[in-house]
């Protein structure tokens, strides 16, 4: 069975058994989180310049910041969600 990919937006996936926890950016230790990441070369920037809203962390300790919210990427990890290359398409626009 292949892996689930998870987009992450601008193009970018991840694969969901990799995923540890999605987080939002704004409190202090997810801030010192992605620091931390950032000076060990573990950091990974999938925002394409645009404002981070969400932090995904995988189990390989790697850190990467998307522009899509947190709650928007726990949904697609639904069994149930897909979305059509039109709404992804649509989606980045927005970003």
């Amino acid at each position: 069975m292949s892996p689930k990919l998870v987009n992450l937006g601008f193009g970018n996936s991840v694969v969901s058994s990799r995923v540890i926890a999605i987080v939002s950016p704004d409190a202090a230790p997810v801030k010192r989180l992605r620091d931390e990441a950032r000076e060990e070369k573990r950091l990974i920037d999938a925002t394409k310049g645009r404002r981070t809203r969400s932090l995904v962390i995988t189990d390989s300790n790697h850190v990467i910041l998307s522009a899509i919210q947190s709650e928007t990427l726990a949904q697609r990890f639904s069994p149930n969600f897909s979305l059509s290359k039109d709404e992804i398409e649509a989606e980045d626009e927005e970003e």
